[in-house]
């Protein structure tokens, strides 16, 4: 890249990449989500863990074969054609930036514990969203690496608080707290099933360090080993965490909780523990935002280099951004946020929510789906001999997705489709204008 040294992402920054995209404000809130179901929800954090952790593979796995900068919509440009990888990389895109505002949203929330007139006031609230896009999309122009370097130290800082509520929580574990296993009156098998559902959202963005792939170093290595790292390591920490909230606060209280693990580090070192805990969370946010930012940019530069996303997408800074990206992106989340600032934080952030996931579980169907195709492509032997073996992974994969998709509500489902489908003119667009599209060498400014 231009005007920058390239790979600018290890293994550490690669791993921070992930870790810090998954966990962001939710983690911090779900275990008052799942109080209502007991101690049985751990059991739907190991299943939706298990599914995750084979998307991660499928991820880890189409890394080695195809190394490109785009990730989801380079895998399922490779295995179904233009058209696919276009409409998956069209509704990823609206998933970052539509993400991003209830990141930011979320941000603004935790703030409003240092300062109250945050959480009185939705256009202040507003505004703070709107200014801690800005300021780390300027982090972001500033180039890769020093997106990376925040995104690193903002993931140790928000690992800190999680950890030590899962980790020196176990100490005030009582197990009185855990029992019945099942408060939720339904069947083993649908509490297990409900439970996983919630925990879903958590685990989006461990796709992350595939994006960005051109800035890796050694990325056939370094991305699976950071993908994997990533989604376990995450998975161990919700899990405990998880545990140790519901060890320390009983049931009925954590299940009226807005702010579980402040909440459960009150009971247990004293109030003052409640703000480093917000604080924890806020850092959380502002670290995730900085994530989603640096990838708003990366994955519309793999699409406008193949010529199905407008060329100025396309074009990178002296510092080797994208800044157009990021800037265009940027603009769209503000928007957002201005549309939605009146209906209050929870209200904003329920609604932004219901755009963004379905947009990601897509591309997990799809790109579990060009795992198989690439797979068997390669694996296959000179007489075209199939090896089932290789249709495992991505099998699982694709079925969870699936079922995590059907979970999702109808009206995700709905909005999500149509989202979707609106892409289809600018892909008729930009076929209809092949020769607008720059030469790579001369994408710079």
């Amino acid at each position: 890249m231009a005007g920058e040294a390239p790979r600018a992402l290890g293994l550490w920054r690669s791993t921070a990449l992930v870790v810090g995209n998954m966990i962001g404000s939710g983690i911090f809130l779900l275990p008052a989500s799942l109080g209502v179901f007991g101690g049985i929800s751990i059991l739907g954090w190991l299943f939706t863990s298990t599914g995750a952790l084979m998307i991660a593979l499928v991820f880890a796995r189409l890394a080695r074969t195809v190394p490109k900068t785009g990730g989801l919509y380079v895998y399922t440009r490779t295995g179904f054609g233009d058209m696919a990888g276009f409409l998956v990389a069209w509704g990823y895109w609206i998933s970052i930036w539509a993400g991003n505002a209830a990141i930011a949203t979320g941000f603004a929330g935790y703030m409003g514990v240092f300062i109250p007139p945050l959480s009185r006031n939705p256009l202040l609230a507003g505004l703070t969203a709107v200014a801690a896009i800005w300021i780390l999309s300027w982090v972001n122009t500033m180039g890769v690496r020093t997106a990376g370097i925040v995104q690193l130290v903002t993931t140790v800082l928000k690992l800190l608080p999680l950890a030590a509520v899962a980790t020196l929580g176990l100490v005030f574990f009582n197990r009185a707290n855990m029992t019945p296993f099942n408060l939720s009156g339904q069947s083993p098998f649908s509490a297990v099933t409900a439970t996983a559902a919630l925990t879903l959202w958590a685990f989006l963005g461990l796709e992350s360090a595939t994006i960005p792939a051109d800035d890796v170093v050694d990325p056939q290595r370094t991305i699976p080993r950071a993908t994997i790292l990533g989604t376990v390591s995450t998975a161990l920490v919700y899990m405990l965490g998880t545990v140790a909230v519901m060890g320390v606060i009983p049931a009925a209280s954590l299940a009226k909780s807005t702010a579980p693990y402040a909440d459960a580090a009150s009971l247990m070192w004293g109030g003052w523990a409640s703000y480093a805990i917000a604080a924890g969370a806020a850092i959380s946010c502002f670290g995730a935002l900085n994530g989603w930012i640096l990838l708003q940019g990366q994955l519309p530069l793999a699409v406008a280099r193949d010529g199905l996303f407008p060329a100025a997408f396309a074009r990178l800074s002296k510092r080797g951004t994208p800044v157009v990206g990021i800037v265009i992106s940027s603009v769209l989340a503000t928007i957002l946020i201005s549309m939605n600032y009146t209906k209050g934080l929870v209200g904003a952030f329920t609604f932004i929510i219901l755009l963004a996931t379905l947009q990601t579980l897509v591309p997990y169907v799809f790109c579990s789906a060009a795992d198989a195709i690439i797979s068997v492509g390669r694996g296959s032997g000179a007489r075209g001999a199939l090896r089932p073996g290789l249709l495992l992974i991505p099998g699982l994969a694709f079925v969870y997705s699936l079922w995590a998709i059907g979970g999702s509500g109808r009206d995700t489902v709905y909005w999500g489709f149509l989202l979707i489908l609106a892409g289809i003119p600018v892909y008729v667009w930009k076929r209809l204008r092949p020769g607008e599209q720059e030469p790579r060498s001369q994408q710079t400014f």
